[in-house]
Order: structure tokens, then C-alpha cells, then sequence
């Protein structure tokens, strides 16, 4: 399909609320090869800028892919900094976004990869991550009243948190947007040239070969002898050292975690929740997935596994 018959997203939504503007995007300027990677959030986002800043450093020792890839929509930082960090960079630009795609400025020059991960993992990874807030963070998160339902803490445990989860509007802790929505709109998506869907599951079984698959994605060519070092700078305690020591993560991530990045990179694994959940339980998570989603979509989120022929 030439590109002038490519129908592209269209910005439906503006959101703001207590973490996220969508409004930051309106009048960003694209280049050509920037980079988005998008995700609902707590499916390996922070894990795909660290594959994509290895592959544009070329396995460079020290980098943390947190540090040098903005959350361009990310209320609590001041967005004259981010876009001051953008502007100055002259290496290809990648950068983080949580917004569903309707939400989202969406340009033809960019490539998106967008990450997904089996609900139960992201809401088991989202109690930690909410239950974990300092209250400096959640004081810089809640500064304005005005911006829709607080950001709050977790629920006492993550079995409470995950069937609350379930039963509710599927949003995670703040009144974001449903997860569900998110997948939905992205998967729809996945025909379009520049979108590319990685799944988390499939980052944990073959990372090599995912990294070689955003590589040809992002057309990228990797010298074979520094895959070793990029697959060595991708594992979870590598990222979580380098990110401690850097001063842009290490400060951040103290102020807004209790116990800093070693809160944030956690423990990178899935199926924490098979030995606390009944298969009742369980099970309900794919009965809400069968209501919310088409499904194939629920399968690949589930799963990982996209239809034959596709990228």
C-alpha cells in the first residue's frame, strides 16, 4: 500500500489528569526516524528503551535507556525540560509515552513500538509499583486538585489489588484510562508500516531474537559481536545498577519509589500470581479479557502469539 492510501490515526482525545498531558504532543516536532515506544505501562516499556538505546549506542557501555528517552506526556516533570532534552539531542530519538492511541499525535515519520504483557503480570507488577510510592511522589503527583482523582496507594495485597482490578473500570490506582481500551486501539492498529507489537513474554523467552526483530524493525543493522554485550546490558541487573548510579534515574527514582530503582526494577518476572490466586481466580482475568477485547487481540495479549504473517 503506498503511503498516500495509508488512513492514519487521528488524535480523538485530549487526556490529562494527575501523571499524564496529552496536550505535550500537539506541537512536537517530529523527525524523521524518531522512535516512540508506547504501552499501557508496567509491560516492559523501560525494558524496550534499554534494547533501543543498546541498539542506537551500539551496546555502549553505562547507558541506561530511562535517562536519555523522555515520557514526553509525564505531567510532574516540567515540560520546558523535556523538550529541551529532545531539541538538544543529535543521536536518533526515542522516546516513552503511555497514552492510548486516540489519544496520542500520531506522525507517519516516526516508528512505535508498542509493548504489551498478560494483565495478570501488569497488575501484579502495578500493585508493586503503586504500593511503592514515596509520599513526596505522591505529593508531586496530586499537586493540583483540579486534575481528576488522585494518585493513591495499592490495596493491602496484590491478590485484593488484582481482583479489584478486575472488577473495576480497569484502570490501574489514579483513574487513568482502561487497559483494556489501550490494547484494543494499539492491536487495531498493527497493520500500519511504522507500528511494530512486542510482547513481553517473548522479550523473557528469546530476548536475542526480539532484539534482532526491533533491529530490522527500527533498520538498525547490529555487529554480531557486540550482541553479547547489548544482551548483557538488557538484563534486569544491569539496568538497575546503571540506573541507581545515573544521576537523571537514580535521583528521580529515589525521590518518587521507597528504595529507589531497586523498587522500579523489581524483579522482571512473570507469573508471580500462580501461587496466590485460585484457578477461579485466574480464570476470571480471561473472562473479563473475553468481554473487553476481540479475540485475537486477547490472545496475543495473553499470550504473545500474533497470527501467522504477521510482524
Amino acid at each position: 500500500m503506498a503511503e498516500t492510501e495509508i488512513v492514519w490515526p487521528k488524535k480523538t482525545q485530549e487526556i490529562q489528569n494527575r501523571i499524564c498531558d496529552s496536550t505535550r504532543w500537539n506541537d512536537f516536532k517530529f523527525r524523521d526516524g524518531d522512535i516512540v515506544i508506547a504501552s499501557f505501562g508496567k509491560t516492559g516499556s523501560t525494558w524496550t528503551q534499554q534494547i533501543v538505546s543498546q541498539l542506537i549506542f551500539n551496546g555502549q557501555e553505562g547507558i541506561i535507556g530511562a535517562a536519555l528517552s523522555p515520557w514526553l506526556d509525564m505531567r510532574p516533570i516540567p515540560f520546558a525540560i523535556v523538550r529541551g532534552i529532545l531539541d538538544s539531542q543529535q543521536h536518533r530519538r526515542f522516546i516513552k509515552t503511555h497514552l492510548p492511541l486516540h489519544a496520542l499525535v500520531f506522525s507517519p515519520k516516526a516508528k512505535y513500538i508498542y509493548v504489551a504483557r498478560d494483565p495478570r503480570d501488569v497488575i501484579w507488577s502495578g500493585f508493586n509499583h503503586i504500593s511503592n510510592f514515596t509520599e513526596a511522589g505522591l505529593a508531586e503527583f496530586n499537586a493540583n486538585p483540579s486534575l481528576g482523582p488522585p494518585v493513591g496507594t495499592a490495596a493491602k495485597d496484590p491478590r485484593e489489588f488484582y481482583l479489584e482490578f478486575l472488577s473495576g473500570d480497569g484502570t490501574m490506582g489514579s483513574g487513568l484510562w482502561p487497559m483494556w481500551e489501550h490494547f484494543q486501539g494499539w492491536w487495531d492498529a498493527r497493520h500500519l508500516p511504522n507500528i511494530l507489537l512486542v510482547h513481553y513474554a517473548n522479550l523473557k523467552a528469546n530476548l536475542a531474537s526480539e532484539i534482532e526483530r526491533i533491529a530490522r524493525f527500527l533498520e538498525i543493522k547490529i555487529d554480531e559481536r557486540l550482541m553479547p554485550q547489548i544482551l548483557a546490558h538488557c538484563e534486569i541487573g544491569y539496568m538497575r545498577n546503571t540506573a541507581r548510579s545515573n544521576p537523571m534515574t537514580g535521583d528521580r527514582l529515589k525521590e518518587t519509589f521507597k528504595n529507589g530503582a531497586d523498587t522500579f526494577f523489581n524483579q522482571g518476572t512473570n507469573g508471580r500470581w500462580k501461587d496466590v490466586l485460585s484457578a477461579e481466580e485466574i480464570a476470571r482475568c480471561d473472562e473479563v479479557m473475553a468481554q473487553k477485547l476481540t479475540p485475537d487481540c486477547a490472545h496475543w495479549v495473553k499470550t504473545g502469539e500474533l497470527p501467522a504473517g504477521k510482524k
